[in-house]
Order: structure tokens, then sequence, then C-alpha cells
């Protein structure tokens, strides 16, 4: 029978050490259900001021503007380029947490060909690819932290530029 590192191993161990990085798969999951989430909404604010700002645009025609107007188109300008870089982060936040569940579900697989393969070699890669899945979620998780302190700080520039 073929072994791992320390003895010999059933096919139900062999399953459960599959089932270890699972969890990390099902962890990602609800990671980038709520990052989803969280798209959605950026993409529809975009969406709301860019309409806001075309229809002041169409509104003024071509009469000088307002001071409020001025005022109001500027404050557009820069919440949208703002929520144009958070998408990017949440992106970028969906994009690592896809890898690390891609990593997670190869290190399940390269687990059961160690298992039948009886490799040395196999089993850096198996650590290596869990490891790498990993620091993958990390920065991922860091994408989210900075895409929710960037949320924040639209938010503020929006209350100041109405007072």
């Amino acid at each position: 029978m073929p072994q791992f590192t320390g003895g010999n191993v059933t096919v139900t161990q062999v399953i459960q050490l599959m089932l270890a990085p699972a969890v990390m798969i099902n962890a990602c999951g609800l990671l980038i259900l709520g990052i989803n989430n969280k798209y959605s909404l950026v993409v529809n604010r975009i969406r709301l001021l860019n309409e806001e700002k075309r229809g002041l645009i169409h509104a003024v025609g071509h009469r000088t503007l307002t001071y409020e107007e001025n005022v109001r188109l500027e404050s557009l300008a820069t919440q949208i380029r703002g929520l144009v870089f958070r998408v990017k982060l949440v992106r970028n936040s969906v994009l690592c947490y896809t890898a690390a569940v891609a990593l997670f579900v190869s290190t399940s697989l390269l687990i059961a060909m160690d298992f039948y393969l009886n490799s040395f070699g196999i089993k850096n890669v198996i650590i290596g690819a869990f490891l790498l899945g990993m620091c993958i979620v990390v920065t991922g998780v860091g994408f989210a932290f900075f895409e929710t302190k960037k949320g924040y700080d639209i938010v503020q520039f929006e209350v100041k530029a109405d007072e």
C-alpha cells in the first residue's frame, strides 16, 4: 500500500487529508460571495453617479455652470474616480480568492495522486500549493481591507462636499 510521510495511510485517511483543503475552498466561497455583493453595489453606484453627471451636463446645455452645479459636477467626478479604484480593488480580491480556490482544489487532487504514485517530490508540491493558496487568500483579504477603507474615504468626501 502506498505510504505518506510517517507510515501507511488508508484510503479513508487520504480522503480526510483531501478534505482539509476543502475547508479553505468553502471559506473562499464565502469570501467571494460577500465581495461580489460589494462589487455589485459599487458598480451600481458608479452607474447612478454617471447618470446624474450626464443629466446635469445635459440640463446645463451650453450655458455657464452655476457655482453649485460646478461643485456638484466636481464632486461627482471625484466620487466616480474613487469608485472605479474601489472596483479594481474588489476585482483583485475576487481574483485572489478564485486563484486560491484553484490551488486548494489542486492540493486535494495532488494528495490523491500522491496516494497512488507515492512520490517524495510531490509532497513538497502539495505543501507548496496549499501554502501559496493561503498566501493568496491573505492577499485577497488585504485588497478587501483597502477597498473598505477607500469606501469610507469616499463617503467622507461626499459628506464634506455637501456641507
